[in-house]
């Protein structure tokens, strides 16, 4: 049986790893003003940093319609896959599970997962049913072992600025104002399929991620060593490279991967936002 992996943009996969592990993207869309974009593929995060300069507006993300999940799954069946299983950004952030879960009702041999997760959260669930793949797992197998492992996986970032969390109403005007008099950079997290403030560590950029960084390190209690990856929006130069020699340091992971955070986490986050995301479910 020829299975094909496939998830919506917000994955966050690399082209390079998209090509290595041959899986197939959806693009959601992406809202400048009235024009109409796909992420990844007619816009990427410079231009979102490009309009805000220009407009003081952040864009609007959107989700694909049942229609266009629906063509997308067939012409992947169609390409010869005998079944598609395909990850989804969480349900409690965004339409698209519930729209992609709709269009795989009409045809057989598609799984759609709620991954409660985004960005590289959903990475790591796409790459490790890559794996399976690999080893001959069924996708009806593929798809519930995906279901166990949605909440072990850890998706967090530290931002910078609350400027483009303020601007898109993700934070009040007073939260705002107090993050830049005293200097916090808030910690976020996913749970339970939910972003929220997990820390609110103070002081300078690199001595937060720092903190970040340690913070991260003593969550890990079970990790499955395979791969983490080391996400982030366009950076100061250097911070990246720190975070993957600590994360190096550790010697947990037999692979660090280095992403660039696509059209969503730069929309809800800006610059300089960075996280460190890994299963810590045991190895499998």
């Amino acid at each position: 049986m020829k299975i094909k992996i496939s998830a919506d943009s917000t994955a966050d996969l690399s082209p390079e790893l998209l090509e290595q592990y041959d899986v197939a993207t959806m693009p959601l869309h992406v809202s400048l003003g009235e024009n109409d974009y796909l992420d990844g593929v007619t816009i990427q995060p410079e231009d979102i940093y490009k309009y805000y300069a220009e407009t003081k507006k952040l864009p609007k993300s959107g989700a694909c319609s049942v229609e266009e999940y629906t063509e997308y799954f067939q012409g992947l069946l169609d390409d010869g896959n005998d079944a598609v299983v395909h990850y989804c950004i969480s349900a409690d952030m965004s339409a698209s599970f519930q729209n992609a879960q709709l269009a795989a009702k009409e045809l057989s041999e598609v799984y759609v997962v709620d991954s409660r997760q985004l960005s590289t959260g959903i990475g790591l669930l796409v790459l490790d049913s890559c794996d399976m793949v690999a080893k001959g797992m069924p996708a009806k197998e593929i798809y519930d072992r995906a279901l166990t492992r949605c909440n072990a996986s850890k998706s967090s970032f530290i931002v910078d600025k609350l400027e483009f969390l303020y601007k898109g109403g993700r934070c009040s005007a007073l939260a705002y104002l107090g993050a830049n008099l005293l200097s916090i950079k808030p910690c976020l997290e996913v749970k339970n399929g939910l972003i929220g403030v997990e820390s609110k560590p103070m002081g300078s950029y690199r001595r937060c991620v720092a903190k970040y960084c340690q913070s991260i390190r003593e969550k890990i209690t079970d990790p499955d060593p395979k791969r983490v990856f080391v996400t982030h929006t366009k950076m100061d130069e250097g911070i990246a490279e720190e975070v993957i020699e600590t994360v190096r340091s550790w010697g947990i992971f037999d692979e660090i991967l280095e992403t660039t955070a696509g059209c969503t986490v730069t929309t809800h986050c800006g610059a300089n936002t960075i996280g460190i995301l890994y299963f810590n479910d045991g190895k499998h």
